[in-house]
């Protein structure tokens, strides 16, 4: 009952698989932040920043701060800023404050009110805090495509936030 082999067939979870998703549910009200290297589900309201692998805010979460992962689903609303490499706005989203993504994805119908800018793919630790010097990780190597990015920014500020 108690032996050796019981004790290893009794560990669920192996290094390699993935864990259950933490899960703020649509009654609790958080004010704190959340730090995880897993998967976190939001359906009712957190003040604070979070930081995890992959986030997403379901249709009635609210998130107030900045949020860092590596992929986020917003369904809900957030207000504040998301750094991530996979960012996907669904109809249903009401997103104030700037992104800085990798790849962005936005459906009809979805709020977004601030500036979406491309991290560069080649700068290693893409996640980690953005340097200020090169333009919060955006890099342009030719003065026409500067121009051009600019004006699509200006364009999906008018066009998503309106």
């Amino acid at each position: 009952m108690f032996s050796k082999d019981s004790k290893t067939r009794g560990d669920h979870r192996s290094k390699g698989s993935a864990s259950v998703p933490s899960i703020v549910a649509g009654d609790l009200s958080v004010t704190g932040n959340f730090v995880g290297t897993g998967e976190m589900q939001i359906d009712g309201a957190v003040e604070g920043d979070i930081d995890c692998q992959t986030l997403t805010i379901g249709v009635s979460g609210t998130v107030s701060g900045h949020v860092r992962a590596e992929t986020v689903r917003l369904h809900g609303q957030l207000m504040g800023q998301i750094h991530a490499r996979n960012v996907f706005l669904a109809s249903t989203s009401r997103m104030v404050g700037d992104v800085t993504h990798e790849s962005l994805a936005i459906e009809p119908g979805a709020f977004l009110e601030g500036h979406c800018r491309r991290m560069s793919s080649d700068c290693g630790g893409a996640l980690d805090a953005p340097d200020k010097s090169r333009g919060a990780g955006l890099r342009l190597t030719d003065s026409s495509r500067s121009a051009t990015v600019s004006k699509e920014e200006d364009v999906l500020d008018t066009v998503v936030g309106a």
